[in-house]
């Protein structure tokens, strides 16, 4: 097996089943092919059993002939793995529940049961030459040692990989890094997936956790689209590897934010400024001592570049702004300002951030400017 960590991203799939959000064909088109021009090495791409319309869809992604390998999703049903294979796709995730919860209370059957879905499914899907990922959903409340036997089945009929699930994304890393840990260690052979939910707020952590314990596969979404609270988001797993882990992806970050706003105008959920790596105002400086920080050296105060994701630097005025952060913010709009009179200007600004609850714009900031007599200097 290969060492590499690869990004399995679904918001084609469970980002779409966030309630509410529909992508139009040509919106899947699009996503695809931004997903696969920055690196992204699989997509999970639509569930085949949904209908004709679904898998025509399906058709058209495969006939874009993209670098990245599609999946498609399906229970672990015969039926529904022919649908995926009418599509022309070549890999499938097959997925069937593994806790006690689900097995007795939603399936109505037994951990036996599930065991000879897997043989069956699993069996009819190698038969046919496909690249099989057993989905383990809820696999966070499943018994270890039931998945290990998942796991082994899955080793032994030629399956390609197991997909831990914290369907209810209930997880916290500490947790999941001693499961995915145990797993690894008991079936060394199978590659691991991680797929988690953000119901805690701990999917982008609860994934890097499977990571750093030994998982090589993981699900992500543009914008941590999907089911309740959403999956982890795409652009923060990739960016925690890198920095926080040294992990390198393969992933060309730069289209990070253009990426972000076209899912978030397709799915209709508008990108909070403050969103973790792509937000548009996550690199603002405002209070003093940041701001003249940043300014000396942007590593002060930026983990990384901005430009690393796509997004620019602000220098806010407002309430907490100082002298440096104004010299600069005029500085950038031509007009230079000494440190006198940065000192009188700012007693303005700051009153007028205070009275309209916001930083200042341009327009605002050159009113003031001339309002003290103060003609503007070439830069």
């Amino acid at each position: 097996m290969e060492n590499s960590i690869i990004i399995d991203d679904t918001t084609l799939r469970d980002g779409e089943q966030t309630a509410g959000v529909v992508f139009s064909l040509r919106e899947k088109l699009a996503i695809a092919r931004m997903l696969d021009a920055i690196g992204v090495q699989e997509i999970e791409c639509g569930i085949p059993a949904m209908g004709e319309e679904e898998q025509a869809g399906i058709r058209k992604l495969v006939d874009l002939g993209l670098n990245a390998r599609l999946m498609t999703w399906n229970r672990a049903l015969v039926p529904e793995i022919e649908a995926s294979i009418t599509c022309g796709v070549q890999a499938v995730d097959i997925s069937l529940s593994v806790s006690d919860q689900m097995i007795i209370h939603k399936l109505r059957k037994d951990r036996a049961a599930v065991k000879e879905q897997l043989k069956v499914a699993l069996g009819f899907a190698k038969q046919h030459n496909l690249y099989v990922s057993v989905g383990g959903e809820d696999a966070s409340r499943a018994d270890l040692d039931f998945l290990v036997e998942l796991m082994e089945i899955t080793r032994s009929l030629g399956g390609d990989r197991f997909r831990f699930c914290d369907t209810l994304g209930i997880m916290d890393p500490f947790t999941m890094y001693d499961k995915i840990a145990f797993l690894r260690q008991s079936v060394p052979e199978i590659d691991i997936e991680v797929h988690t939910h953000n119901d805690l707020g701990m999917a982008t952590a609860n994934a890097i956790a499977g990571i750093r314990a030994g998982a090589r596969f993981v699900n992500t979404t543009v914008n941590g689209l999907g089911e309740r609270a959403g999956n982890a988001a795409l652009e923060e797993a990739v960016m925690g590897l890198k920095h926080a882990c040294a992990i390198e992806t393969g992933i060309d970050t730069h289209r990070f934010r253009e990426l972000s706003l076209f899912v978030a105008k397709a799915s209709q959920r508008p990108l909070s400024v403050s969103k973790p790596i792509v937000g548009e105002r996550i690199f603002a400086h405002e209070s003093g001592l940041h701001a003249d920080g940043v300014i000396k050296d942007p590593h002060n105060y930026e983990g990384f570049d901005p430009t690393e994701v796509g997004v620019e630097r602000i220098i806010a005025i407002g309430k907490h702004s100082g002298s440096s952060g104004l010299i600069e913010r005029y500085r950038s709009m031509g007009v230079v300002v000494d440190r006198p009179e940065a000192a009188r200007l700012l007693d303005r600004a700051r009153a007028m951030s205070g009275k309209r609850k916001r930083d200042l714009n341009n327009c605002e900031l050159m009113a003031i400017y001339m309002a003290a007599d103060r003609l503007p200097h070439a830069a």
